[in-house]
């Protein structure tokens, strides 16, 4: 008689995890052979994992991550230039706690944004808060943000989040106001936070695409000095997999 009223008070208290485990505890006939610390200990577990389960779901959800990818899929075999042994390196998440940048490089189609959401993922599963953000986008967004009074709640979370992800960086020169918001960013990231940043352009033309020489510097100083480099070549990675398809 006592297990209904306390399977309602655990639910009050939102602690469904040992709610579903005392619901199958109930149903079990040999449950009886377990002390009741064991019982406890059992019920404590399911709250602990439910509860790290829902966190996850949620870091992966407000994270948007383009693709769903995980370094553990990542293909060695593709001539691409991909380093396993930084790629294994990164997958311990440290470089998010020192905190180091990610600059990947290379031409359309060969697994950059792929990668960049992969580590995204992981940093996600390690308990790290990620954000995926399209650089053209972001860009067009922030004006509008300005207007409607919502600029510094953006940049807020800009800052806050542990990892940021900028797709497509460099697809076009910027302009004035684009600079000056691109280095309020990382300013507020600067040896707090972790970006990465994908680009078909080699690093040695951002100080050109972005354009004023001074922030340009400013902008460059944040990103490289810091960083892991991946500069990826090679075929396009669509284009092989539109061959296959084509053979098959």
């Amino acid at each position: 008689m006592l297990n209904h009223p306390t399977l309602d008070k655990l639910k009050m208290l939102k602690f469904n995890g040992m709610c579903h485990a005392l619901e199958e505890q109930m149903q079990c006939a040999d449950i009886t052979q377990f002390s009741f610390e064991e019982r406890l200990g059992l019920l404590v577990d399911r709250e602990i994992t439910e509860r790290d389960n829902r966190q996850l779901t949620n870091r992966l959800r407000q994270a948007r991550l383009k693709q769903q990818a995980c370094l553990e899929d990542i293909d060695y075999q593709a001539s691409r230039g991909l380093d396993k042994t930084l790629l294994q390196k990164l997958s311990d998440c440290q470089w998010v706690k020192k905190p180091i940048n990610i600059l990947i490089t290379g031409p359309t189609g060969v697994g950059k944004s792929w990668i960049a959401c992969a580590l995204a993922n992981k940093v996600c599963r390690e308990g790290h808060t990620a954000w995926y953000q399209r650089l053209p986008r972001l860009l067009q967004e922030l004006p509008l943000a300005r207007g409607d009074g919502s600029y510094a709640k953006l940049l807020a979370r800009l800052a806050k989040t542990d990892v940021l992800i900028l797709d497509d960086w460099g697809l076009e020169k910027l302009n004035a106001e684009q600079r000056r918001d691109l280095l309020e960013i990382l300013e507020d990231r600067h040896g707090s936070r972790a970006t990465i940043i994908t680009s078909q352009l080699p690093l040695d033309q951002w100080h050109a695409i972005i354009g004023d020489a001074t922030l340009a510097d400013a902008i460059m100083d944040r990103l490289v000095h810091n960083a892991y480099k991946i500069n990826l070549r090679g075929e396009s990675m669509r284009k092989k997999q539109a061959k296959l398809t084509e053979t098959d």
